[in-house]
């Protein structure tokens, strides 16, 4: 079991049922699924939680009845909340609209600002995985670089997200740089930059490490909700790399647990991963 620290946010998320797919300037009727929990703190963390890692979750929430109830949610999932900080004010629902080919568009507020506080002593964690705007971010990866590893999502600008392992999807590349994708990597992960992992989807991910890109192919899977594949992707690499497995094999994890997540009606992983870590 490893300690894991996950700096991402905690979501209630509204579902919106579409009757079709999305067109400009279409009129649309929606079914209300109701809310659900979500987030790159629960996506990513209840399935580390599943494996056998403890799992703490740095975030925030509001000092009201949603952010009660987030809070509630993710530690009955397993997930340690004593880091999930209270602001005043409300907690913002996510509008996730939802087409019947399983696709997802999402819409929310911007997000208030989040100030990390006094980075923890990073010898009692095992890795690091951030995927937050939260300010102090940069912080803290600068600190744990030379105690434990530390992986992270691209941003969705060009903020520096220090880590050994960066993980960006095709769609956030695109346009970003006439850079290479290992050069590109480096100006936003640093010097310590170990492997640049790039996902596409059905069509898979490619790896780079300065020398060479290696591809690992997608796993098939009936593609239900989108929500939450990119999550329990890094998810999968995160358990792999822990464990001691190299790159190939951790991304290996990473699209079996993306194609669990991408066959459930769910953002948050799907009983069919829990039965799947049972089962190994």
């Amino acid at each position: 079991m490893a300690n894991i620290m996950l700096v991402a946010n905690l979501n209630c998320d509204r579902i919106l049922q579409l009757d079709k797919i999305l067109t400009v300037g279409g009129r649309f009727h929606y079914q209300d699924g109701g809310h659900r929990l979500g987030g790159g703190g629960a996506n990513t963390g209840i399935g580390l939680v599943w494996a056998g890692h403890h799992v703490s979750l740095v975030t925030e929430v509001g000092q009201d009845q949603i952010g009660d109830w987030l809070v509630a949610e993710a530690g009955q999932q397993g997930l340690d909340c004593r880091r999930v900080c209270r602001r005043q004010g409300a907690t913002c629902e996510m509008l996730l609209v939802m087409t019947p080919d399983g696709e997802r568009t999402i819409i929310r507020p911007p997000r208030p600002k989040f100030e990390l506080p006094a980075p923890p002593d990073w010898h009692k964690w095992q890795a690091l995985y951030i995927n937050s705007s939260a300010e102090g971010a940069v912080s803290w990866a600068n600190c744990a670089l030379e105690q434990t590893l530390v992986l992270a999502q691209l941003a969705k600008d060009e903020r520096p997200r220090p880590c050994h392992v960066l993980i960006a999807s095709a769609s956030d590349m695109h346009g970003r740089s006439q850079l290479s994708h290992w050069d590109y990597g480096v100006s936003i992960a640093g010097e310590q930059l170990r492997y640049f992992i790039v996902t596409d989807g059905e069509h898979g991910a490619d790896v780079y490490d300065g020398q060479q890109c290696q591809h690992v192919d997608a796993i098939c899977a009936n593609l239900i909700d989108a929500t939450g594949a990119g999550d329990a992707y890094a998810a999968g690499v995160i358990n792999g790399l822990v464990a001691g497995d190299d790159i190939m094999a951790a991304m290996q994890q990473g699209a079996q647990w993306a194609a669990f997540a991408v066959a459930s009606a769910s953002s948050i992983p799907s009983e069919q991963l829990a039965d799947y870590l049972e089962s190994r």
